[in-house]
């Protein structure tokens, strides 16, 4: 039980989560041992899809002006593009963001999930992979966009990022490596 006695932000937004970027992590860090936290914008529930099809919802752990990064030894960032566009558009979020990367606590960002990160001005200098459509994205914010199944940047904090729910596998693998 690797992640024994810590506990994982999961951040999202109320709906558009990608239910297989949300589900499949989190049993990976509850199966280490961790606690898994699910932040977001106001208390109740969140809507996530699969695809644009309405999936399951899930209740909220935590609210953004609750949270700060020193609750959390690590934070995970599904994707689903409303879930990613949306994130990316709340102060709190984006301050949230920065102090976990400020803080040099470790990262993980799948598919559309990183567009917070850019926000939060904390991806120039480093490598990571996402749904293909975000390159440009990274790249105009000073980032490397690598067209990998996962990519592990150890920078100032640990990124380890993800393309799409077809890499969970290995993205689960190397986020539960770097959370240790």
């Amino acid at each position: 039980m690797a992640l024994n006695g810590k506990t994982i932000a999961f951040l999202v937004g109320p709906e558009g989560i990608e239910q297989a970027e949300l589900v499949e992590p989190w049993s990976a860090v509850s199966g280490a041992g961790g606690t898994p936290k699910l932040i977001s914008k106001e208390d109740g529930t969140v809507q996530a899809f699969n695809h644009l099809t309405p999936a399951d919802t899930f209740p909220v752990d935590a609210t953004l002006d609750a949270a700060s990064a020193d609750q959390y030894d690590a934070l995970v960032l599904p994707g689903g593009v409303a879930n990613g566009d949306e994130v990316r558009t709340f102060p709190e979020a984006v301050s949230l963001v920065k102090a976990f990367a400020d803080a040099g606590k470790p990262i993980a960002v799948i598919c559309h999930g990183g567009w917070v990160l850019i926000e939060a001005g904390v991806v120039s200098g480093r490598t990571l992979t996402s749904w293909p459509s975000l390159q440009t994205d990274y790249r105009n914010a000073g980032a490397t966009w690598v067209d990998e199944q996962v990519h592990v940047d150890e920078g100032p904090f640990t990124l380890v990022s993800s393309r799409k729910p077809d890499d969970l596998e290995a993205f689960n693998r190397e986020l539960l490596k770097a959370f240790e």
